[in-house]
C-alpha cells in the first residue's frame, strides 16, 4: 500500500513539483494551499506524513496541528518547511509537534531519505 502524504504549500509551482516528485517516487499525495484546506485534507484522508509550510495565506501553518489535535485527529508525521533556519522557528515547530524542520529550498535526495525514514 502506497503512504500518503498532505503537502501542504500555498506555491502552486512549489506543490505541483512536489507531487510529481513523490508519485513519482511511489507516494499518494494530496495538496493543501491554505490552512482550511489542509484541516479538511488531513481530517478526510488521513495522511503518513505531511510536508507543512508554515506561511500560509489564511494563517500560520502551524495552527493546523493544534486544530487538528483539537478535533481530536490522529496527528501525522509532520515536516515543517520553511525559509527559516533560525532557532525560534525550530522551537516553534518543535514545541508544535513537528518533527523536522526542512529549509527551502530543501534538496530533492534528503527530502524523500528524511520522507522514507518518517513512513517506515
Amino acid at each position: 500500500m502506497a503512504k500518503r502524504v498532505l503537502v501542504v504549500e500555498d506555491s502552486v509551482l512549489i506543490s505541483s513539483a512536489l507531487r510529481i516528485l513523490l508519485e513519482a517516487n511511489d507516494y499518494e499525495v494530496a495538496i493543501a494551499g491554505t490552512v482550511a484546506e489542509a484541516l479538511e485534507a488531513a481530517s478526510t484522508i488521513i495522511p503518513d506524513v505531511m510536508l507543512l509550510d508554515l506561511t500560509l495565506p489564511d494563517g500560520d501553518g502551524l495552527s493546523v496541528l493544534s486544530d487538528l489535535f483539537a478535533r481530536g485527529v490522529k496527528l501525522p508525521v509532520t515536516l515543517a518547511m520553511t525559509g527559516h533556519d533560525d532557532d525560534i522557528t525550530r522551537h516553534r515547530c518543535a514545541a508544535a509537534g513537528c518533527s523536522e524542520v526542512l529549509v527551502k529550498p530543501v534538496p530533492v535526495r534528503e527530502l524523500l531519505r528524511i520522507i522514507g525514514e518518517q513512513v517506515t
